[in-house]
């Protein structure tokens, strides 16, 4: 193990991954307290919201964790794009038995910002991740004063250079099999989206900072293809949506041990921006990346109460089931005990470790936590 995963605590670089509406501390704490990196997902989270959890997070335990913010433009609506989505998804509220005139707008989350940082800053957690990009230098620079690490997720080679030229520690290469929401931000164009063991070789060569492989691993056998291809690192989801410790709701649970986990798609319809997920009803029906869907995360506002009416009656017609093309690691096993396999696999894949080139030793020396 790096220098810098012995100075963290960690008894193996496994970092969980953060779902935002699947977890809370619970889950973070787990993986904690197996050896891992646990994570918080604070995008949905007011920071009133967030001061909680990382209360009740850091009252049980002094491991080092990681909290996750997306680090979005917010867009500025347009009434045609609100009137072309509304009249998309009227024929569902009227089947639902809801007033297609009262459809909500607006956003569905925020990205980060000094009121997040404000919250943060009292409790300097150790490692601080973004998605879509990183925020602006002088919260980046904020962060960096806790002598917090800094994660980015990197969808593509030009993401990652980029990254690491704008101030990432380390880089996530996210690669297509990942559930939940893409984190390109540099293109729209998915033909630039690839899979992990084909991104994180490219990666790996292009940067100096260390990567960390997500997607798609959820094996001992993915763990040490990861190492092996230069990985300082594995950030893992979908393994632990099934765990105790997750708040997964039941109908996103049965839908993760059926047949229909074996079909997952990039979609749109749920916040505006390609994210993986288990194809339902209207994903099917209007076509996983229609037009129609305004720009993240204008989206999400209007889905809400169709997927409220639909979960009433027992249905996930219009829940995003977040998942990644591994479903089948998706296991009903405390995420301590998850965590634990994950960390012998790395351990036990060490010899391949010497082949890594550049490891998180970089960031050696760097202070984390309070």
């Amino acid at each position: 193990m790096s220098h810098a995963f012995q100075h963290l605590g960690l008894k193996a670089p496994i970092f969980q991954a953060p779902m935002a509406g699947a977890q809370n501390h619970r889950l973070a704490l787990a993986v904690c307290q197996a050896g891992g990196l646990g994570a918080l997902p604070a995008a949905m989270l007011s920071p009133d919201a967030l001061q909680a959890e990382l209360q009740a997070l850091t009252a049980a335990t002094r491991a080092p964790y990681n909290v996750n913010f997306f680090c979005h433009t917010p867009p500025t609506p347009s009434p045609q794009v609100q009137a072309r989505w509304q009249q998309a998804l009227a024929p569902y509220y009227r089947e639902m038995g809801l007033d297609p005139s009262q459809m909500p707008g607006g956003p569905g989350r925020v990205p980060f910002g000094h009121d997040s940082a404000d919250v943060l800053e009292t409790f300097r957690p150790a490692v601080v991740s973004f998605h879509f990009g990183l925020p602006a230098p002088d919260l980046l620079a904020r962060v960096k004063s806790w002598g917090s690490l800094v994660l980015a997720s990197a969808t593509t080679v030009k993401e990652a250079v980029w990254l690491q030229a704008h101030g990432a520690d380390a880089v996530i290469a996210q690669g297509l099999e990942a559930g939940g929401h893409r984190g390109m931000f540099l293109t729209d164009d998915l033909s630039t989206q690839i899979g992990t063991f084909a991104l994180l070789p490219q990666i790996v060569q292009a940067v100096d900072v260390p990567v960390i492989a997500a997607g798609g691993v959820g094996t001992a056998q993915a763990v040490a293809a990861a190492q092996l291809l230069g990985a300082s690192g594995v950030q893992i989801g979908t393994a632990y949506l099934c765990s105790h410790e997750a708040s997964t709701s039941t109908l996103h649970r049965a839908a993760l041990q059926s047949a229909a986990a074996q079909h997952t798609a990039l979609t749109t319809l749920f916040s505006g921006r390609p994210a993986r997920g288990i194809v339902n009803r209207l994903m099917r029906e209007l076509g996983p990346l229609n037009e129609a869907a305004p720009a993240f995360p204008l989206a999400t506002a209007a889905i809400a109460p169709l997927r409220t009416a639909a979960e009433v009656h027992g249905s996930s017609d219009f829940t995003p089931l977040w998942a990644g093309q591994n479903a089948a690691s998706a296991r009903s096993l405390s995420a301590t005990d998850i965590t634990r396999e994950f960390v012998q696999a790395w351990v036990q894949s060490a010899p391949f470790a010497a082949m890594n080139g550049e490891s998180l030793s970089s960031c050696e020396g760097r202070h984390v936590g309070p």
